[in-house]
C-alpha cells in the first residue's frame, strides 16, 4: 500500500488550482468533432482574472479551433498527473482584433509570442463550467470545486 500526504481542504485546493491557471503556461486540451472524433493538444495559456476565463490560440484550421466553432464544449486539463486540475467549459472563438488589448498583451508577455496579427491564428476563450482538483484516492471526494460555473469553495 502506498502512503499518500494527506487531503488538501477543499480551499487549499482552490488556491491550488489559482496557482497553476496564474504560474502554468501550457495545458491539453480535448475537443470532439460533430461527428464525434476526438482531439487532444496542448495548447499554452493566460488565465485572465477579470474575466475568470482561460485564453488560448491556434490556427483557424487545426481541428481544436474548428470542433468549438462558433462555440462549444471543452475539456482542458492542467498539472501532473499527481496533482490533476480538470476544468470543463465553453469555448468562443475569438480574432485578434476583437480580443481586448490589455488582455492580447499580457498574452504576449507571457508567453513570448503575439498571434493577434498573425491569419489564419485565432483566440478560444474558454468559461470554466467544472473545475475538479485532486492528487491521490484521498482527494477524489471533494475533487468538485466549481459546478454550473459557481465555485463551491
Amino acid at each position: 500500500m502506498t502512503d499518500h500526504d494527506p487531503a488538501r481542504t477543499r480551499e487549499q485546493r482552490k488556491q491550488d488550482v489559482f496557482d497553476h491557471l496564474r504560474q502554468d503556461e501550457d495545458a491539453w486540451v480535448a475537443t470532439a468533432s460533430s461527428d464525434g472524433v476526438p482531439t487532444l493538444v496542448p495548447l499554452s495559456f493566460l488565465w485572465d482574472d477579470a474575466t475568470g476565463t482561460l485564453v488560448m490560440s491556434t490556427r483557424r484550421t487545426n481541428p481544436t479551433a474548428v470542433n468549438v466553432t462558433p462555440g462549444g464544449p471543452v475539456r482542458v486539463t492542467l498539472g501532473p498527473t499527481r496533482d490533476v486540475v480538470l476544468i470543463e467549459g465553453e469555448a468562443e472563438i475569438v480574432e485578434g482584433a476583437d480580443l481586448p488589448t490589455a488582455v492580447g498583451d499580457a498574452f504576449a508577455t507571457k508567453l513570448r509570442w503575439d498571434p493577434r496579427r498573425r491569419s489564419p491564428w485565432v483566440f478560444l476563450r474558454i468559461t470554466p463550467q467544472t473545475v475538479r482538483a485532486w492528487r491521490e484516492v484521498n482527494e477524489l471526494t471533494d475533487r468538485d470545486l466549481m459546478l454550473a460555473g459557481k465555485w463551491l469553495v
